[in-house]
């Protein structure tokens, strides 16, 4: 029985320790208040303390003399830059010399003091802002957020500017300047496998009247837009919007019986002008 009593009233049978931080009532908060007025208080008695000590020592050692502080004659330009006039240096002196060479005991100036400690304040404030309250933009948040608004603006353009172009209404461009733009399309995008001219490499020749899926500029768009990826072409409708698509398949339908030196031999099916689409 007594043993009973001791696991179930003794120290077996108590809860642990509430941390001094769970605050759950009023009471607590008190408390927690009480707790550190008395801890600043201490700290205050304390300094005061200290401030009698050295008062009473100055009162106990009547011997140490004050030595008069010479009145500053400087500018206040001087005293930003922390210069200091000729008649001074023997005041500026300090105690140990070499070899008759004297150390004058110069600050730093206060201008670059105020630099230092504005990095600090500068430092601390942006730990509290980005760190600690979080309510500013870090890196990845921010490059986030740029890209959130790449792709918005990205869908604004295609919509105004190329939202009319697709499989069926493609057409081939003539003109100098939309060309130009398909072969700079094409050489950032399309020689690792097409070659620098067309002429094939992992990819097939696209300058000779040969297609595996179409050789008309309805049939070029779609293998660009939705890529063959069972024979390794990509679908490059996410990296290009539809005017660019017309572009370079613009620019590759003008290098038709171009026939650049190391063309790829011809594979699929021929396709004559003006014959329909051949597909297999």
């Amino acid at each position: 029985m007594n043993s009973f009593i001791l696991l179930n009233g003794g120290l077996l049978g108590q809860e642990p320790a509430k941390s001094i931080w769970d605050i759950s009532s009023g009471q607590d908060l008190l408390l927690v208040t009480v707790a550190l007025f008395l801890l600043v208080g201490m700290v205050a008695v304390g300094a005061v303390a200290l401030n009698l000590v050295f008062l009473l020592k100055k009162i106990i050692e009547p011997d140490a003399q004050t030595v008069a502080k010479p009145v500053d004659t400087r500018s206040w330009w001087q005293r930003m830059a922390g210069l200091h006039e000729l008649n001074q240096e023997k005041n500026l002196t300090m105690e140990h010399a070499y070899d008759g060479i004297a150390e004058l005991d110069n600050p730093t100036p206060p201008w670059f003091m105020g630099l230092f400690y504005g990095t600090i304040v500068a430092g601390v404030i942006y730990l509290l802002v980005y760190h600690v309250f979080n309510p500013g933009d870090i890196m990845v948040q921010e490059y986030t957020q740029e890209m959130a608004v790449a792709d918005k603006q990205r869908e604004d353009y295609i919509k105004k500017v190329a939202g009319s172009i697709n499989e069926n209404t493609v057409t081939v461009l003539k003109d100098a300047k939309g060309i130009d733009a398909g072969k700079a399309l094409f050489t950032q995008n399309c020689v690792a496998c097409h070659g620098t001219n067309a002429e094939g490499k992992v990819g097939p020749n696209l300058t000779d009247a040969y297609w595996l899926h179409g050789g008309d500029v309805k049939a070029v768009f779609h293998i660009i837009t939705e890529g063959v990826p069972e024979k390794g072409m990509m679908s490059w409708k996410k990296q290009l919007n539809p005017l660019q698509v017309q572009q370079v398949a613009s620019y590759i339908l003008s290098l038709q019986g171009t026939n650049p030196a190391g063309a790829k031999e011809p594979q699929g099916q021929k396709v004559a002008t003006g014959d329909p689409v051949a597909t297999r």
